[in-house]
């Protein structure tokens, strides 16, 4: 049985490694007034945080039905499965439009996969799924070795501007005015699939140290761990953390990766955060 694995662009996994471990990837799109862009095909983090500057905030959708149909149909003519795993259900109709394409499709048995998160930690799930499913293994046992990395997974992160997660309906008009108003740097996290705050905390450094000693209560149990810090338009700071870390924690590999242009649209530039899950 040969299992194809396909992701959406928001998991933010570098072309190269996409190609590496043959990950499919359906993306959704960034829209400028009139102009819509798919992202990580048309439209790069970069370009996005220029545009940003220079136009209005735009506004994101999830991909057409009918493009991952098309997907799906295509990996049917050499594959006998397909693991679909997307951002979270909570924030997105993409993983719903993966579950309605899988029944358009015949040949193929897909199975959709909720990371219930998004950027790299949706990303490392698919990696993993990549890597077993070059060494032969059933959908099956990936889906189920999907779900146990679940129980182990974690994302934090802060913005340094509310208003972007409050516009997209992403957060209530009461928490952003509030936080604004006492500069409060909130720790967001997911919890049943939405954004919600998990803590307020007062200034940016105490936010990423907060999350530092989250990692710490998870990563003490001397169990191998992977951790991507996510940065959004921060490529120094993100770099800086990472080798702040690095010889705090040897039982921790890091990465580093970034919130592109759907995600950046609803965090705004300067968000940060850190996603983790047992090796």
């Amino acid at each position: 049985m040969k299992t194809a694995v396909v992701t959406d662009s928001t998991a933010y996994i570098p072309k190269e490694i996409r190609e590496e471990y043959n990950i499919h990837m359906i993306p959704l799109n960034v829209i400028f007034g009139n102009e819509v862009y798919q992202e990580e095909v048309e439209i790069s983090a970069a370009q996005f945080y220029q545009e940003v500057k220079e136009k209005e905030l735009p506004t994101t959708s999830q991909p057409p039905i009918g493009q991952i149909v098309e997907l799906f149909e295509r990996l049917s003519k050499d594959y006998d499965a397909v693991i679909s795993i997307h951002l979270s259900s909570g924030i997105s109709g993409t993983f719903a439009g993966a579950v309605t394409a899988s029944t358009m499709v015949e040949g193929i048995k897909v199975y959709p996969f909720d990371s219930e998160v998004s950027c790299m930690p949706q990303g490392l799930y698919a990696i993993e799924a990549a890597k077993m499913a070059l060494a032969g293994l059933s959908a099956e046992a990936i889906i189920t070795r999907l779900y146990e990395l679940k129980k182990t997974a974690r994302a934090f992160f802060m913005v340094d501007d509310l208003s972007h997660l409050q516009r997209g309906g992403r957060l209530s008009s009461a928490q952003a005015f509030i936080g604004s108003l006492l500069q409060v740097k909130p720790l967001l996290h997911f919890e049943n699939k939405v954004i919600v705050p998990f803590e307020k905390v007062r200034t940016r450094k105490k936010a990423m140290k907060r999350i530092v000693d989250l990692l710490s209560e998870d990563a003490a149990s001397g169990e191998p761990f992977q951790a991507a810090i996510i940065h959004a338009n921060r490529d120094e700071e993100a770099l800086e953390w990472k080798e702040e870390l690095e010889p705090l924690f040897p039982n921790v590999e890091f990465s580093i990766s970034y919130f592109g242009a759907v995600i950046g649209t609803h965090l705004g530039e300067g968000a940060m955060g850190m996603g983790w899950m047992r090796k």
